[in-house]
């Protein structure tokens, strides 16, 4: 049975986006920051529930889509480096409501304003 959030309308997805063009590293050494050291402090965040890193080579762009189990998950300080090792700020952040999800993760799965 699906875990079952407190206040399910709170569930928030964060997107953001870089374009690596005129930054500070590439692909592949962020890459390589997620090996040694991204995937592993990310695992620790209280009140995250999915987050997937995005590239593109062929554009030469990076993201992350995060999902937050509440909008206070959402406003914590994360343990990232990507704005140093990039060198800026994201070009595009993007927050949203989640209206609905399913996964094959149980924690996943059902959550969203519509099934509140």
């Amino acid at each position: 049975m699906p875990r079952q959030l407190r206040g399910a309308r709170a569930v928030l997805v964060r997107f953001v986006l870089w374009n690596l063009a005129d930054s500070q590293t590439n692909i592949g050494e962020l890459r390589r920051y997620l090996q040694v050291e991204a995937v592993d402090a990310f695992e620790q965040v209280p009140g995250l529930l999915f987050k997937g890193w995005i590239s593109d080579e062929a554009t030469e762009r990076w993201g992350a889509i995060y999902v937050f189990e509440s909008r206070e998950a959402s406003e914590q300080e994360l343990p990232s480096r990507a704005r140093a090792l990039i060198g800026k700020e994201p070009d595009i952040v993007e927050v949203f409501d989640l209206e609905a999800s399913v996964s094959v993760a149980a924690d996943l799965a059902r959550l969203g304003l519509a099934f509140e």
